[in-house]
């Protein structure tokens, strides 16, 4: 079963945050995982969301999703994505 990353973002410094997008999308690959959402504008039908860009990633299971997540090869970027933005992010098994 599938598990994902949803993730809601705010960038707060574009041009740092840039450096992580082009860090992690080699590392979301590697562990398997790929990009379902990555963007913003989205139109709210009900409820609140509030960061303004969502991001969703599918890994084959949620093991490699924990395993990315966790990765020393994602700490480093994790750590520039925290510095640069404000994040709402979490794991969820697929059905």
């Amino acid at each position: 079963m599938a598990g994902y990353i949803i993730a809601q973002i705010k960038v707060n410094d574009p041009e740092p945050y840039k450096e992580y997008v082009n860090q992690n999308t080699e590392l979301v690959e590697k562990f398997g995982g790929k990009f379902l959402v990555r963007g913003g504008d989205p139109e709210v039908m009900e409820g609140e969301f509030p960061l303004p860009r969502t991001i969703v990633l599918e890994f084959p299971n949620v093991e490699a999703a924990y395993k990315w997540y966790n990765s020393p090869e994602y700490a480093g970027p994790k750590s520039l994505r925290q510095a640069t933005a404000d994040t709402n992010l979490m794991i969820v098994d697929g059905v």
